[in-house]
């Protein structure tokens, strides 16, 4: 079976890299329609087609926004499917290109434009046989099963039913996980044995819990009140017996396989360049990750600079404080009480208490604002020890679940207080809360371009996001001033030591050391950061890239409009629209500017 799928695959590869032999073996696509009602038609039902195919084959997916036709299963991880999928997009890729541009709307060629770069990426990407190495200790299907299920709603018997036979079903995801590892085992195609060896801890915690007190006994924490008692004692039963029979032996069995055949197996050196064709993977993951065209030595002098200039405005801060140097105000910074979290509980009180202000502002910031809720919560205890220090989980788009602030209060007490203002900034109010929610509340769009996630894009908002406080007066405090431009340079020091380690051969302890030499970030951070950039080569890339760009763009807008820029009139250009790829955002940036000058002219 294994040289069979390898053979499918290899078949595949010519196929997407031989347009002649491709065109010769693939079924010849409908003929394209030529009225311009026809092409809208055929346009928006591919886009239909595209976005069922894609819940029904990525049914996790589709629960955590909140449809809830496929919650009784999970995704077919086998390589057959991985295939079959490729096959089914290049189909897709040629009637969508079949179909001319000409007299569609703007945002009709958009959508096109958009989801042909998607599927020529995922050809491209097939390469590099990601699904050789799926699981690390940032994510995996390890961990995607607990996240769900804090995700879903239970209010029916229907609900619980689903869960348990999900449930049943995850064994099997995980056996198809583990063919994988072996077939990557095979190729060369491993994450570092020393990541390995926090993966098999993660999954060795979850083996060990009892079925009640795991997560995905989650659900029978609190049943409805509208379900009688018998049906609730045979769910409870039901649900405990797949938990403790099947899904927890699971986590055995890849712990097992982890201990005995994959981290013995672990690559040593940390970098992705150690991985055939890792070079040439590490390049594409930059265009993929910045949607730019950028090098890894020019994103590396691009760090750099910014770390120079950030310590530069760090520095007068200190001064300001009454420090000759940064060095004796980061020293003064380890030993200030006042400085660190005494609790949990007071380390996620301060996050809120920055963001009733900023929401309070909002309206002087954009025009248009997301209906959806919003709060702030603790990360989970089983990822508490590797997870950063914060993140963002989208809400649904029916309101039903709120967006999610995550805090980290795994060793509350050694968290720095003064970088919490920019984080919640970043990941919440105005950062990806904001820009997600409005996404998905997008009307008149293809529903599949309310949930692109375009990495330099999203995470260049959030970075955005927190100097954005800094432009409307926040971070009063300098201490938490100071911590801003101790997050702005903690995303330069990824530019510098993501391509030292995926493209300049560095080691983990170069990556750490860059980090105190240029930072005052604390011990934990630093240690889970660093095993994030070797986890997600080139993710760490996109927020500064996606950063520069936007703050270049409204640089432009200004200088072009001059008194009568309109900060919200920006914003709502930038984010109405959902997330886009750079190059298409500078593009749609410049198109309002020019459209702008041409009514000024017009007016005088």
């Amino acid at each position: 079976m294994r040289h069979r799928c390898r053979a499918a695959f290899a078949v595949l590869l010519v196929l997407t890299a031989i347009p002649a032999l491709r065109a010769q073996l693939q079924p010849v696509p409908p003929a394209a329609p030529t009225t311009l009602e026809d092409r809208r038609k055929a346009l928006n039902d591919l886009f239909h087609e595209y976005w069922e195919a894609y819940l029904e084959r990525n049914p996790e997916f589709a629960s955590t926004i909140g449809d809830t036709r496929y919650n009784d299963k999970v995704t077919d991880n086998s390589v057959k499917s991985v295939n079959a999928w490729l096959e089914r997009e290049q189909g897709w890729m040629l009637r969508l290109a079949a179909i001319a541009p000409d007299g569609l709307t703007d945002q009709e060629k958009l959508s096109r434009e958009l989801l042909l770069r998607d599927f020529a990426d995922d050809q491209e990407v097939a390469e590099f046989k990601e699904w050789e190495m799926p699981v690390n200790q940032m994510d995996g299907i390890q961990t995607e099963y607990p996240d769900l299920v804090a995700e879903l709603s239970f209010n029916t018997v229907k609900d619980y039913d689903d869960w348990i036979a999900r449930l049943h079903a995850i064994p099997g995801a995980f056996a198809q996980v583990i063919t994988n590892m072996s077939i990557g085992v095979d190729d060369g195609r491993v994450p570092p044995k020393y990541l390995l060896e926090k993966l098999d801890e993660q999954v060795k915690q979850m083996a060990a819990q009892k079925p009640e007190d795991s997560p995905f006994a989650l659900p029978l924490k609190k049943f409805p009140a509208s379900i009688p008692a018998a049906e609730q004692q045979r769910i409870k039963t039901g649900m405990l017996d797949a938990i403790g029979k099947e899904v927890l032996p699971a986590y055995t069995r890849l712990a097992r396989y982890l201990e005995v055949s994959y981290i013995p197996a672990g690559r040593n050196d940390p970098g992705i360049s150690a991985l055939p064709d890792g070079a040439k993977y590490y390049q594409y993951l930059i265009r993929h990750i910045t949607t730019t065209n950028l090098t890894a030595d020019q994103i590396h002098q691009i760090g750099l600079d910014e770390v120079k200039k950030d310590e530069a405005e760090m520095l007068a801060i200190a001064q300001k404080l009454g420090f000759q140097d940064l060095a004796s105000f980061r020293a003064s910074l380890k030993t200030n009480p006042k400085l660190k979290a005494a609790s949990a509980d007071a380390l996620l009180a301060a996050y809120k208490s920055y963001l009733g202000p900023m929401q309070a502002r909002l309206p002087s910031l954009f025009g248009t604002l997301p209906k959806a809720p919003f709060e702030v919560v603790p990360v989970p205890d089983y990822m508490a020890k590797t997870a950063p220090p914060a993140y963002y989980e989208p809400g649904t788009p029916d309101g039903c679940r709120p967006g999610r602030l995550f805090i980290d209060t795994y060793n509350a007490t050694d968290r720095n207080l003064y970088q919490v203002e920019s984080i919640a900034y970043h990941e919440g109010i105005p950062g990806h809360h904001l820009q997600i929610s409005i996404a998905q509340e997008l009307q008149g769009i293809p529903e599949f371009r309310k949930y692109e996630r375009y990495t330099a894009y999203t995470e260049g908002w959030g970075l955005y996001a927190e100097r954005l406080g800094k432009d409307v007066g926040f971070y009063q405090d300098p201490y938490s001033d100071y911590g801003r431009l101790e997050a702005d340079i903690w995303r330069a020091i990824r530019l510098v030591v993501d391509t030292g380690v995926h493209s300049q051969h560095w080691s983990r302890q170069q990556m750490v050391d860059f980090f105190h030499q240029h930072s005052n970030i604390d011990e934990t951070s630093i240690q889970a950061e660093v095993d994030r950039y070797i986890a997600w080569p080139g993710q760490a890339l996109a927020y500064k890239v996606g950063q520069l760009k936007i703050l270049e763009l409204r640089d432009r807008a200004q200088k072009a409009q001059g008194d009568r820029f309109d900060i919200r009139a920006f914003h709502d250009q930038v984010i109405d629209a959902g997330a886009l790829p750079l190059d298409l955002l500078e593009a749609r940036i410049d198109a309002w500017i020019d459209a702008w000058v041409a009514d000024q002219k017009a007016a005088h």
